[in-house]
């Protein structure tokens, strides 16, 4: 490929996809926007993958390969794509997904008709594992929004993180690699507060849901998101964030950490004793770590959330007493 024709570099981190692997990178090579390059980090795979990939960047050289000798997760593939990338702008898409003919099109126009819009998100349309569509995300209120409140609307999942974003951004905010599962999050999330503002395009991305996903499975490695979680706060503090973002922050923190409590005591019995060690370890470091004089009234002094600092029994007893009575009252609504 000639040095600076692709006008959107696509990031794709490959690990043993080969039943999706195709459907993903045909459509890629099927945009109706052609100034493009898809740059492929296979991650260490030990299925086909590969052999697929080599297939595809033989029909087509806007194809790029790389591959990894050791698997080191999502972040740290599609940072080995980020550093290769020549576009203007970059979007990545997962290996079990695919796009809409007209999706990068669509997103493209966004930036090309206000030059202040630095990220674009797609309209994202959840998919079962065989491909059908269930929904599509819902659509922002507006379809433009500054970079501060695509960030406050980020941490409830108000709007998703499947977007473009200008290429001098993406690559001032790598993909953060403090966690193998998660962190991506922490990206997206500087990736919107630093953005003078944020778009949405009607392009389509179809984001496909099945077993095989780390957030569908009942697995230890969820509490890794109180881990990313932390991390997020240290970039944010070191980002020179103002109070009220890092304030807001916090209290999505603590929220995860009462969350993911409640999901320990759901599914302990499905974790190795050193498993449940572990897990119930990140949350009573989450726990510690919260800054308590930051935490708003209604996530301060309601049962189920006040810290209890200092008494991590106490809070623990308060935790499986909130769980049971939001157990029975959902189970008075069924009734």
């Amino acid at each position: 490929m000639e040095q600076n024709l692709a006008k959107v570099s696509i990031l794709v981190a490959v690990y043993n996809a080969e039943q999706w692997l195709p459907a993903c990178l045909q459509s890629l090579l099927s945009q109706t926007m052609t100034a493009l390059e898809v740059i492929c980090v296979d991650d260490a795979s030990t299925d086909s993958s590969w052999e697929i990939l080599k297939d595809f960047s033989r029909q087509d050289k806007r194809i790029q390969l790389l591959r990894l000798r050791q698997n080191r997760g999502q972040a740290h593939a599609r940072n080995v794509a980020l550093e290769r990338a020549e576009g203007e702008l970059i979007c990545f898409v997962d290996s079990d997904d695919w796009l809409a003919p007209d999706a990068l099109e669509k997103a493209v126009e966004v930036f090309d008709s206000n030059e202040r819009v630095d990220s674009v998100l797609f309209d994202l349309c959840y998919c079962n594992s065989e491909g059908e569509p269930i929904r599509h995300f819902d659509k922002p209120a507006s379809p433009i929004m500054t970079g501060h409140e695509a960030f406050k609307a980020s941490l409830t999942w108000a709007i998703h993180g499947v977007y473009m974003v200008r290429a001098a951004l993406h690559k001032k905010y790598p993909y953060d690699e403090s966690s193998r599962t998660y962190s991506d999050d922490n990206t997206t999330r500087l990736h919107y507060l630093h953005s003078r503002e944020v778009g949405w395009c009607e392009g389509i991305y179809f984001y496909r849901q099945h077993d095989a996903s780390v957030t569908h499975r009942v697995d230890v490695s969820r509490f890794n998101y109180l881990k990313a979680n932390a991390h997020m706060k240290t970039m944010l503090l070191k980002e020179g964030a103002g109070d009220d973002i890092v304030a807001l922050y916090e209290n999505e923190r603590w929220k995860n950490c009462v969350g993911l409590l409640m999901f320990y005591y759901e599914h302990q019995d499905a974790f190795k004793p050193d498993e449940r060690d572990e897990a119930l370890q990140i949350v009573k470091e989450t726990w510690e770590s919260i800054e308590v004089e930051k935490l708003y009234p209604r996530n301060h002094y309601k049962l189920g959330y006040m810290p209890l600092h200092g008494h991590w029994k106490a809070f623990q007893l308060q935790e499986k007493l909130y769980f049971r009575l939001r157990a029975i009252k959902n189970a008075i609504k069924r009734w």
